[in-house]
């Protein structure tokens, strides 16, 4: 399950999924470009802020996973690639002076409230035996550790605030589910909305959505359980909290 399926890097994931032959659900307030339903294939319009649209669209994927058999039925991987980094109402603070209320409680809505919320949803969906994987899309500037320029309040604590709701739930989720794998993915700098007003003139290389999307599913893919609760980079390098 892909949820921010109609972004960049959500709609390459939904297609490399789908290319390896899985089947694939696909969450989103508007329908990805070019999607549609059919066998191993739903969308599920959903709001990650609304209770009652995550509880909704977990009631269908719950159903769409009966359809499939007693195998597939339980969610083996969900990826939460949303996020907010500007808007027509939110702008990254280039200093403090700039911090608004209403700017940070955006940021912090879609960055950190939708994915705590969306796994409130999803987990109880994933086997309570065998391996199962949750990575929710962060970024390199959400880690304490690693910032050195400061600047991108809103975004940045979101983002760690993220992590820290990740850290959380992997713990929480070992309990009950020992093969289970939470974890913050940072895709690198990606050629979407999101970074394309920052990304000009970068000194790093930009990724295309595909060649993103190839990337995280490479790092998912080689998870095991000693990695839940970690965060890692694009080429699977562990970043620092």
């Amino acid at each position: 399950m892909v949820a921010g399926a109609s972004g960049g890097i959500g709609q390459a994931l939904c297609a490399a999924l789908i290319a390896r032959g899985a089947p694939v659900v696909a969450l989103s307030r508007r329908r990805p470009a070019g999607w549609a339903d059919g066998p191993g294939r739903l969308f599920v319009p959903t709001d990650i802020l609304d209770e009652a649209s995550l509880a909704a669209a977990a009631a269908r994927v719950r159903d769409f996973g009966a359809s499939l058999g007693p195998t597939n039925g339980a969610l083996g991987v969900v990826i939460a690639a949303t996020g907010v980094l500007h808007s027509a109402t939110l702008t990254p603070e280039k200093t403090y002076r700039a911090l608004s209320a209403a700017a940070l409680a955006e940021a912090f809505a879609v960055n950190a409230i939708g994915p705590a919320l969306l796994a409130k949803h999803f987990l109880p969906l994933t086997p309570p035996a065998g391996r199962s994987v949750f990575a929710a899309l962060s970024a390199r500037v959400g880690s304490i550790g690693d910032n050195r320029l400061g600047g991108w309040h809103g975004y940045r604590a979101s983002k760690a605030a993220l992590n820290q709701i990740l850290r959380n739930l992997a713990i929480e989720q070992a309990r009950t589910r020992p093969e289970s794998i939470i974890v913050a993915l940072h895709p690198g700098t990606v050629a979407t909305g999101l970074s394309a007003p920052f990304s000009g003139g970068a000194p790093r290389e930009v990724f295309t959505p595909p060649v993103a999307a190839a990337h995280l599913l490479n790092v998912i893919d080689g998870l095991t359980s000693a990695n839940t609760g970690g965060f890692f980079a694009w080429d699977g390098s562990p970043i620092p909290w």
